[in-house]
């Protein structure tokens, strides 16, 4: 691994990993760490070159992410761990639970896809024009080559195969805004596909773990207790 990822760990007991977005940091989920550090040891994870981590030389590409989790998890010597993933985290979670299922106990999927196919039509629009301007630019303006790179992230993956996702045997919460950027079709593919899930939609957009996290710390703490008992 030639980064060393910056992640912050809050509470004791079974270990939940927190995995942000596109573009964003551990602060994201600042109302997850406050809520589920009473019952879990909430470890929260900066992705390469995102917040605190630094980009390293490695692909920016899902794929590496996923691959860093697992050298993280190493690491840090954590077995196994429940993983709440919001966009590319959940898509990062998804890929890396494909690859590492005995690592794996309870996931959550907060807003992911399979593709950029999955995305709303206007917004795979509104981000492929702007992906378009940031690499017209990047060859001579450093920001625009970091802006491309994340941008690239949304417009060119995930790449998760449709049949692989009968593999993720661990209990699954897939949970979406009601206006979420995830077309909602597109969510429910993945529910129905998963051998163990449960669908759940909350009032809000794509950000319900920040804008309506009393409602989702509630869905998120209600299936981890449902399937604590199954596990036990």
């Amino acid at each position: 691994m030639d980064v060393q990822l910056h992640y912050v760990v809050r509470g004791s007991g079974e270990p939940l990993i927190l995995l942000h977005g596109n573009g964003e940091d551990i602060t994201y989920f600042s109302h997850q760490i406050v809520f589920f550090q009473k019952s879990y040891q909430v470890i929260a994870v900066d992705t390469r070159g995102h917040g605190k981590s630094p980009r390293g030389s490695a692909p920016f590409t899902i794929s590496q992410f996923a691959d860093d989790l697992y050298d993280f998890m190493r690491e840090h010597d954590i077995r196994r761990a429940d993983m709440l993933g919001f966009s590319d985290g959940a898509n990062i979670a998804l890929l890396f639970t494909i690859r590492h299922p005995e690592r794996v106990n309870r996931l959550i999927l907060n807003g992911g896809n399979l593709n950029p196919r999955g995305l709303k039509t206007s917004v795979q629009f509104s981000l492929m024009k702007e992906y378009r301007a940031a690499r017209a630019a990047a060859d001579t303006d450093d920001e625009a080559y970091k802006k491309m790179e994340f941008l690239y992230l949304m417009v060119k993956e995930p790449h998760i195969p449709f049949n692989e996702l009968k593999e993720v045997r661990v209990p699954t919460l897939v949970i979406v805004g009601e206006d979420d950027m995830i077309k909602k079709s597109h969510s429910k593919k993945i529910f129905h596909k998963l051998p163990a899930a449960k669908f759940a939609v909350i009032p809000g957009n794509h950000f319900i773990a920040n804008e309506n996290f009393d409602l989702f710390n509630q869905e998120v703490a209600k299936f981890l207790e449902e399937n604590r008992k199954s596990k036990e």
